[in-house]
């Protein structure tokens, strides 16, 4: 990756890490997103921009307000940093600085897009134990519609080639939601028979989702993975004695787990599965 690439997905990711900090918080606390200045929650002091520089502000202010000295949370440099390490992935994994076709910059807004909604419900579920539909179905719109133009052909489908913008294409589509209400039947069908003690609603509308997004088989290198990846984390947690066996934990967190590594090394996982037996 070039340093071009560096520059542009840092000051990007930082940018947008830090407007996903301010809708995670307001989404619950109600308050406008456009309108209304970003202020400490403790002393409610508006900030000026010197303490709103993303990761920056937060190290020189040593985790503290400048005005009452409230401690802020390490979620917002931890957002942004992920933001950033998410967004420069999807540059390498999509170089559409190298190319000169919209579908190509189409494309690559859609994962950065696709990527920023996974960061919000990740962060949102953890805190709140809550999906947030304001984010969800958005994404799922625009998969949709991505799918449906041509924009995004990930999964089985033939990755980025014989595809062309302003072509609808129905097959692509239909495959698509073939995986996603699969993916989210399996998800309901555990919901129902545990009443809601097992998964929670939320996370059969976003299996819904990363079935439309991931496409076969990369969906299930996901659910593989965050399934994995739950119980690990779970029986740690049980371990240390910081939960108990019936416990309640977020798993969208895993989930999105599962989806951004199918998304972005989904074959390599396959391929190093597959050497295990062969």
């Amino acid at each position: 990756m070039t340093a071009m690439y560096l520059v542009f997905a840092g000051f990007l990711g930082t940018a947008v890490g830090s407007f996903l900090n301010v809708l995670i918080y307001r989404i619950k606390s109600g308050e406008n997103i456009v309108h209304k200045r970003s202020h400490c929650r403790d002393c409610g002091h508006t900030l000026r921009w010197y303490e709103l520089l993303p990761i920056l502000s937060f190290a020189i202010q040593r985790a503290h307000c400048r005005h009452c000295g409230a401690k802020i949370s390490w979620q917002y440099p931890a957002v942004e940093i992920a933001t950033v390490l998410l967004f420069l992935q999807v540059f390498s994994f999509q170089p559409v600085l190298n190319q000169s076709s919209i579908l190509e910059v189409l494309r690559t807004a859609f994962l950065l897009f696709a990527t920023s909604g996974l960061v919000v419900i990740f962060v949102y579920d953890l805190k709140h134990y809550l999906i947030p539909d304001v984010v969800l179905f958005p994404l799922i719109g625009a998969t949709l519609f991505a799918r449906l133009f041509g924009v995004w052909t990930g999964g089985s489908l033939d990755f980025f080639g014989g595809w062309k913008l302003g072509a609808i294409n129905i097959e692509n589509l239909v495959t698509s939601l073939v995986v996603g209400i699969a993916a989210s039947a399996f998800f309901f069908a555990l919901f129902s028979v545990s009443r809601g003690s097992w998964m929670g609603f939320g996370d059969v509308k976003l299996a819904f989702f990363m079935g439309l997004l991931l496409g076969y088989p990369y969906t299930i290198v996901a659910l593989f993975l965050a399934f994995l990846s739950g119980a690990i984390m779970g029986l740690a947690l049980i371990s240390l004695s910081m939960k108990k066996l019936k416990s309640q934990v977020p798993f969208a967190p895993f989930l999105i787990f599962g989806a951004v590594s199918a998304l972005f090394w989904g074959q390599e996982i396959i391929n190093w599965y597959l050497n295990l037996f062969l």
